[in-house]
């Protein structure tokens, strides 16, 4: 991958709820309208695809589709390889911390959207702040759904 290339990690602290729960919320993709105000719409592909429209505070969205590469409950594993506007893999790791529960997200990312990809020198920053947004918000959302 070249050009337009993000590599973005988030920590989510989830307290008082057990990680098969968390787990469960989060693989669960036709949800994600529930908890998370900037994901837009979810539309189911087929078993393991489905497509999601995001919008956050810049005046575009982002569509990207989302196929299981790998699931494994019991290690709090999960892998989806994304196209679309986004192109690359997201990966999640749900584990106990203490009486709370630890979700960490690397995403490793190329934009495909030509608008991403044209201003991606200039307006870098403002992109990944807009990333940081959308992500603290959707861990609010999260926390909020699952008391």
């Amino acid at each position: 991958m070249t050009g337009a290339q993000y590599r973005f990690r988030s920590t989510w602290l989830l307290p008082g709820t057990a990680p098969a729960r968390v787990f469960d919320v989060v693989t669960d993709l036709a949800g994600y309208p529930r908890w998370w105000s900037d994901v837009r719409a979810v539309h189911r592909v087929d078993d393991d695809t489905a497509e999601l429209v995001c919008r956050s505070r810049l005046p575009f969205r982002i569509v990207v589709r989302m196929h299981r590469d790998h699931q494994d409950e019991r290690s709090g594993l999960m892998r989806v390889r994304l196209s679309g506007d986004l192109d690359g893999t997201l990966a999640g790791a749900v584990r106990a911390a203490g009486a709370a529960t630890l979700l960490e997200i690397t995403q490793d990312v190329q934009a495909r959207k030509a608008l991403l990809r044209r201003f991606d020198t200039v307006a870098r920053p403002l992109f990944r702040a807009n990333h940081a947004l959308m992500m603290r918000r959707g861990h609010r959302g999260l926390s909020a759904y699952l008391t």
